[in-house]
């Protein structure tokens, strides 16, 4: 998936606002079973909020990208705090509607 414009960015994050973190990271970074956790969410939702706890190894940023970039298609929308957001569109029937 390209990158994504700054319009786009901001409609997820407006969309993303009122999620509560579904995968949550913990003291063993990203792990099989994270990204597992990932892919599971992603197939019942586009946007996916993820909680890396204070334990992590890594920052939140870093965890993101390294969740982004093992699960197809996923791209790091926002990164505020411990919390990041991810989005991936659904391959058959996408439901966002990002803008151009």
């Amino acid at each position: 998936m390209p990158d994504l414009t700054s319009k786009q960015r901001a409609h997820l994050r407006g969309l993303a606002h009122s999620l509560k973190p579904t995968v949550h990271v913990g003291k063993d970074g990203v792990t099989d079973a994270a990204v597992d956790n990932l892919r599971e969410t992603f197939a019942g939702s586009e946007l996916v909020k993820v909680r890396v706890l204070e334990a992590a190894p890594e920052s939140a940023k870093d965890t993101a990208h390294a969740l982004a970039a093992r699960v197809e298609d996923a791209v790091v929308v926002q990164v505020m705090g411990r919390n990041a957001t991810l989005y991936r569109a659904d391959p058959d029937e996408p439901e966002i509607r990002l803008p151009r």
